[in-house]
């Protein structure tokens, strides 16, 4: 991926000189509580790049919405910061300065106006608007505060436990974060909060799938945008994503930390799913066909 020398983004808040935030973090109304080995099930399903692993956690203790115990600091508390210069840091910023063009493009096409998100790197753990970030959840997008949250460390953890190396599988992470911030502003994310507590864990997992595979669509429909418009791709990086939708599957992150599939419970889909749903987005460049929930096969 040919990314050196385009444009850095300014919506980029570095908080990793900030440290590890205290606090009293989040807490966890009713249900019974996890153990150790639902809180790494929980994980697994964050690392597969899923809506606010927070409320995953929350959802597997059999409570509602965490509630948030930590104030996270307002857009207006913190000034611009200079733009990082590790190269790590400088490659999502210009990542995420890209889907701000393909994004703001597509819809200034339609006459409509893209609000993009801030992408904040921390480590360890950082307040948000949804409740204490910790690094272990992976890349999150928190819907309250228009915001992506990243430490770069999980980088490491894509290539080194998850089998998935490559500059564009780092790409797709961004990517399939700021599709589930056009969901936020398209108001899907909404729809689905209103069905929570109105249908069966079993049907709230079933959209939750749909909603995970709309992410991963429109990460694809930003691929194909992002190509025509640059051309930087390289021979590889598609395959790079791919591969990495691939081993963030449900089916084979499950296979991996418990040794059975259990189908019922998937969250974000299957690893063929996933992978399906890139590449119908990839190869029509159309948000029209990422439509999961009137979908009759995923």
């Amino acid at each position: 991926m040919k990314w050196e020398g385009q444009r850095e983004s300014d919506n980029v808040e570095d908080r990793r000189d900030d440290g590890p935030s205290g606090g009293g973090g989040i807490g966890f109304g009713g249900g019974r509580g996890l153990g150790l080995g639902g809180i790494v099930v929980a994980l697994l399903a964050s690392w597969a790049l899923g809506i606010n692993p927070l409320t995953v956690l929350g959802l597997l203790q059999g409570g509602g919405v965490p509630q948030q115990q930590t104030p996270a600091p307002s857009s207006q508390s913190r000034s611009p910061a200079a733009k990082p210069q590790d190269p790590a840091a400088r490659f999502a910023s210009v990542v995420l300065a890209d889907t701000e063009d393909v994004w703001g493009q597509y819809f200034a096409q339609r006459q409509q106006r893209y609000e993009a998100p801030r992408l904040v790197l921390f480590r360890g753990s950082t307040p948000t608007e949804c409740g204490q970030g910790q690094a272990a959840m992976g890349p999150f997008y928190c819907p309250a505060d228009h915001r992506v949250y990243i430490d770069l460390g999980f980088y490491d953890t894509l290539r080194e436990r998850l089998g998935a190396p490559g500059d564009f599988a780092q790409a797709y992470v961004i990517a399939h974060e700021v599709g589930h911030h056009l969901q936020n502003l398209l108001g899907i994310s909404a729809k689905l909060d209103q069905a929570r507590g109105r249908v069966s864990q079993r049907e709230y997992n079933a959209l939750s799938v749909r909603l995970e595979l709309q992410a991963d669509c429109l990460a694809g429909v930003w691929a194909y945008h992002s190509q025509q418009g640059k051309g930087w791709l390289e021979a590889g990086d598609i395959d790079e994503a791919l591969n990495a939708a691939s081993r963030i599957g449900d089916d084979t992150l499950q296979r991996q930390s418990q040794g059975t599939v259990v189908p019922e419970s998937f969250t974000h889909g299957s690893s063929a799913q996933r992978v399906r749903w890139f590449k119908r987005g990839q190869s029509s460049g159309e948000l029209g066909s990422c439509d999961t929930f009137k979908a009759a096969q995923l």
